[in-house]
């Protein structure tokens, strides 16, 4: 090579080493435009890349081939050189000639070193891809969290996030989909409804997997209004011909920017939409909810609550009344249920304050078991003070149902005080799964095994009711004050005729019955009437501290009136 093509080459390859180290301003047509001169210098036909994650996808042939250039009149071996990274990412580097034009001996250092840059160009900019997709999307090549955070934080620092919308979803019901037409299939429907929100919320947005069904997204504001039709529920087809259709929906928590409130941080947009996802998943009647300052104060108050409650169990703060059960027959006091207050520096924290926070995480059963201690001990003391003692009701919340040995749990703390078994019942809610429907007929005939009398508490407010009395051998059916009718057209309407077919079939089924809510005469006329023998509510008594429940347990009946 004469020093003019010498000097040519550097020239073309100090060009390629800028193209190759300038970020901002890189295109791929830029550096092939650099290597086609460089090839017509030396008379190289083609030049082809090749990249593989790792010898066994090499092997295999598994990897991606970039034929950089080609001008079809060679296909003859010049110069190959192969390289192996720290990582075991294998990278391949061949030109070719025609036939009868092999480069001269002093071209080939040059075209080795041509090789050599062009490589390590390749093998960095793969395995900034490959890392890139690791790191930024999931096992399904969904955007991941990382991904949500990325582009969250780069519309900070651009000011764009003024004018967005962040959203965190929860689709509804996915596992009951995914049963009913299968995993694959239900993976096609899940990943077309992400695609139309997606859509949806248009350009300069981000929909993002987080685990399971679970997305969070970004979007402008503007485009907020489609998203959330679409959040309340869409057809997606899920068949070749288009006639199989699944309704997908959306539980979600919603926070539109404020202009004089922009957030500092991506974890600032994370929080608010996790307590508006919060939200609506509490209250259920609304599928989505939208941030407000509201809560904030209430994910204080949750934090308050959660941070005091053991230090508050540990000084007996929380005590146990009592509401009374009545016979309505001849008013004879028969049982109580055992109803959780907690009075704080002096003042009682309404239970609606403090339940619904413990009962977000595990705090719940640690309540539920400390009220059944207290009542134990209670049972003995009046059985030591010569009192007769009635039958207990003590609330266990749906969450113990996660424990595989709650039976055990709840016979050793009975066990230990040695209260008779007679004198307690375990109260359990409808559940409403599957799963914990097996848990639940496991406990409750368990405790049937041990002499523990159970109750199922506001029957008829789910919607396994039926299956629920027809599978578990319950021994007292608590129905709900939403069946008991109000006034003389409710107890000749729906709402009577279902309350007295509801007694009538638990009599028949050899259930006891308690009905709630008895808050008048004529509730108890309604309750004798129809068989109903025990009644519970603030007709006969509210709950009650334990020293006036005594006074009531002393004197052993109420007046009818």
């Amino acid at each position: 090579m004469e020093q003019a093509g010498k000097e040519q080459f550097y020239t073309l390859f100090e060009q390629m080493i800028d193209v190759m180290t300038d970020p901002d301003h890189f295109t791929r047509e830029r550096l092939v435009s650099v290597l086609t001169k460089i090839c017509e210098l030396f008379g190289v036909a083609k030049g082809v890349t090749e990249f593989y994650l790792n010898e066994n996808l090499e092997r295999k042939g598994e990897g991606e081939i970039l034929v950089d250039y080609d001008n079809g009149k060679g296909e003859v071996v010049a110069i190959r050189r192969r390289i192996v990274s720290r990582t075991g990412a294998v990278i391949i580097g061949t030109l070719y000639v025609p036939e009868g034009h092999l480069p001269e001996e002093e071209e080939k250092p040059k075209l080795d070193l041509l090789l050599r840059a062009l490589l390590s160009f390749v093998s960095r900019n793969r395995l900034q891809g490959f890392v890139e997709k690791l790191g930024f999307y999931d096992e399904q090549e969904y955007p991941n969290f990382r991904s949500f955070m990325r582009f969250v934080s780069r519309q900070i620092v651009n000011g764009q996030i003024t004018d967005g919308a962040a959203i965190s979803m929860n689709l509804r019901h996915f596992s009951r989909i995914n049963q009913e037409i299968g995993r694959d299939r239900g993976d096609e429907v899940m990943r077309s409804y992400i695609t139309l929100l997606a859509m949806a919320a248009g350009e300069n947005s981000i929909v993002c997997r987080i685990g399971g069904d679970n997305f969070i997204m970004m979007l402008p504001a503007t485009m907020l209004d489609g998203v959330i039709e679409i959040l309340r529920g869409v057809p997606i087809v899920y068949d070749e011909t288009g006639e199989k259709r699944v309704m997908v929906s959306a539980t979600a928590g919603v926070y539109r920017v404020r202009e004089d409130a922009v957030p500092n941080d991506p974890g600032e947009i994370m929080e608010k939409i996790m307590m508006a996802l919060q939200t609506a998943r509490r209250r259920g009647e609304d599928p989505i909810a939208f941030y407000d300052e509201r809560m904030q104060a209430m994910r204080d108050r949750f934090t308050r609550v959660q941070g005091l409650f053991p230090e508050a169990l540990a000084a007996r703060e929380f005590k146990v009344f009592y509401q009374p059960k009545v016979d309505v027959r001849n008013g004879r006091l028969v049982g109580a249920e055992a109803l959780c207050r907690w009075f704080r520096e002096g003042k009682i924290v309404p239970p609606m304050e403090f339940i619904p926070i413990l009962e977000q995480g595990t705090d719940i059963c640690r309540l539920d078991f400390y009220v059944l201690e207290r009542v134990c001990e209670d049972i003995n003391r009046w059985i030591a003070e010569g009192k007769d003692p009635v039958r207990v009701s003590v609330n266990l919340s749906r969450k113990h149902l996660a424990d595989m040995s709650l039976l055990e749990h709840i016979m050793k703390i009975i066990e230990k005080s040695g209260v008779p078994h007679k004198y307690i019942e375990i109260e359990l809610t409808e559940t409403t799964t599957d799963v914990e429907f097996r848990d639940l007929k496991r406990v409750v005939s368990g405790l049937q095994g041990e002499g523990i009398c159970t109750s199922v508490d506001d029957f008829g407010m789910g919607y396994s009711s039926l299956n629920l009395i027809r599978e578990i051998p319950w021994n007292v059916l608590k129905i709900d004050r939403c069946f008991l009718p109000v006034d003389d057209d409710a107890a000749q309407g729906v709402t009577g005729t279902m309350y007295r077919h509801v007694i009538s079939m638990a009599r028949d089924l050899g259930l006891e019955c308690v009905t709630e809510g008895v808050e008048t005469i004529e509730h108890v006329r309604l309750l004798a009437e129809n068989n109903c023998h025990i009644a519970q509510g603030f007709y006969f008594d509210r709950p009650l501290p334990v020293d006036e429940f005594e006074e009531r347990l002393g004197r052993g009946h109420y007046d009818l009136k």
